[in-house]
């Protein structure tokens, strides 16, 4: 069983603590059997169905379209993403994408358009996506060439997107494309484009070393309404931004979760394996990769959770924060699963293996949703812009 006694550190009530307990207890009981690698579309839309059915996907959206709270909270989908990724990678998946592809809508979107499209997300019936990425921008999310304009009542898009997590399988995507009202991020806009519309077409699947349903999806002469337009025109930048925001936490959160089955793994491994006639756990090596995986775990959590609460309980924009904890999180996590497939020796590298399957699903969280070198250039720039204003040098003393 993983260490739990953060559940009572201050960032988190009583709330968290009873929701902590109900998916740990739903886990068990409904992961961990696996899933068949050759139908890896199936198994997220089963894990969708399942977490909507559970009434886990409530915490993706507010209240007023069957939320579980008010406003979102990101300490609730930090604790979810953490627990669902310590028992199954695609079950952390399936959640996560629920809330990444709904949650520009929860944020900007109208009335109409939630009403339309978050009960939806939350019963599981629908399949959500968020289409960002761009095969020659990647993080440059300012540079994209996707390009929509008016056309008659509606708008005509036309372009490109690639390693879309959940293409071919959502229902919806929220895509973002350029739309021209200034230069560079200030001339982007937000559209929901339903995966019936004429002109999108999924033009190459992506298999990756975790398999997840992944996508590039192609635009050509794609038309969309005039309501597709999530928000005001010209505002896709900052609202891919604020989604960010509020999910990159999470990201962290994720990793922390790998990082923490596979200390649980390690421990278990140098317990019970025997090398030169005692327990690997009683050598000073293994001690020493046990105590640094011991204390970049907690190092993580303390991190994701005040990220997780500065949104939360003060109410502050938390992009810092969040930088902080998704790139310490995810580097600290594959040093800790490569520590634990150490541990393993030449178990580690069987396929099938706890500590195997951790190894290639961990690596791609240090990639998306920001880079680790992305993060590390906005903990700088949010650091210099709140440092105090340098009064130069000294003067000299006088003689």
């Amino acid at each position: 069983m993983a260490d739990r006694t953060f559940l009572d550190w201050p960032f988190l009530d009583d709330g968290h603590r009873r929701l902590a307990d109900a998916l740990e207890d739903w886990c068990a009981r409904e992961l961990g059997r696996g899933h068949d690698e050759a139908d890896v579309d199936g198994a997220t839309r089963d894990l969708v169905r399942r977490l909507g059915e559970g009434g886990w996907l409530r915490y993706v959206v507010p209240a007023a379209y069957g939320g579980a709270r008010e406003a979102i909270d990101v300490r609730s989908l930090c604790l979810i993403r953490e627990t669902l990724a310590r028992h199954d990678g695609l079950a952390d998946f399936a959640f996560a994408m629920q809330g990444l592809g709904s949650g520009t809508i929860t944020l900007f979107g109208s009335d109409a358009q939630r009403a339309r499209y978050l009960p939806d997300v939350v019963s599981g019936t629908r399949v959500a996506a968020f289409a960002l990425t761009e095969l020659a921008s990647g993080s440059d999310v300012a540079n994209m060439e996707t390009a929509a304009v008016r056309a008659g009542n509606g708008w005509r898009v036309d372009g490109a997107k690639t390693y879309i997590s959940n293409g071919g399988i959502a229902d919806h995507y929220v895509l973002f494309a350029r739309t021209g009202e200034a230069p560079g991020a200030k001339g982007l806009s937000a559209f929901v484009v339903d995966a019936d519309a004429p002109g999108l077409r999924i033009a190459e699947r992506i298999a990756v070393i975790a398999p997840h349903p992944l996508a590039t999806l192609r635009f050509d002469d794609c038309r969309l309404p005039a309501d597709a337009l999530l928000g005001e025109p010209g505002r896709g930048f900052a609202q891919a931004m604020a989604t960010l925001d509020v999910f990159r936490t999470t990201v962290g959160a994720a990793a922390l979760g790998f990082a923490r089955r596979a200390l649980d793994e390690a421990t278990a491994r140098a317990k019970e394996r025997r090398l030169f006639g005692q327990a690997l756990a009683d050598n000073a090596i293994t001690q020493s990769k046990l105590a640094e995986m011991a204390l970049d775990v907690d190092a993580s959590a303390l991190l994701v959770y005040r990220a997780a609460w500065t949104r939360d309980a003060a109410g502050r924009r938390n992009t810092r924060e969040a930088a902080m904890a998704k790139l310490h999180a995810t580097e600290a996590a594959q040093a800790v699963v490569d520590k634990a497939v150490q541990i393993f020796g030449g178990l580690g590298v069987v396929s099938g293996v706890p500590v195997e399957r951790l190894y290639r699903e961990v690596r791609a969280l240090r990639i998306y949703e920001g880079a680790s070198e992305v993060q590390r250039v906005v903990i700088a720039r949010q650091h210099l812009a709140e440092a105090a204003p340098s009064r130069g040098p000294a003067a000299p003393a006088a003689a």
